[in-house]
């Protein structure tokens, strides 16, 4: 059987102020850091084992993905970093508040 787990990063510094990201690379908090270790934790006690390990080529993901590999207890592997795989960019929003744009919204289809 195959599996195909998908993990976001843990609460980056920028998260914790409700700061939109995109491409920019804020550390993780310790919240981050723990939430990391949980889900390396919690995908080791379903006892699959993974073949390939792909991230962005964000820090914080790719800080996430080690975490969670090392709780996995495994120290040879390849991890696969694309850029594809990074955060939407905001381009103007970028380091502002999120709270402060939520009255924007995408137009609906009729």
């Amino acid at each position: 059987m195959s599996y195909l787990s998908l993990v976001r990063h843990g609460q980056s510094e920028w998260n914790e102020k409700n700061l939109f990201t995109g491409w920019e690379n804020p550390g993780l908090t310790d919240k981050g850091l723990a939430e990391a270790e949980e889900a390396g934790a919690n995908l080791n006690n379903l006892g699959i084992t993974y073949d390939h390990y792909y991230t962005s080529i964000l820090d914080r993901a790719i800080i996430t993905a080690e975490i969670i590999i090392k709780g996995l207890n495994i120290t040879k592997y390849n991890l696969v970093k694309r850029q594809e795989l990074n955060e939407r960019d905001y381009g103007d929003l970028t380091g502002l508040n999120t709270v402060s744009y939520t009255h924007l919204t995408l137009p609906t289809k009729a």
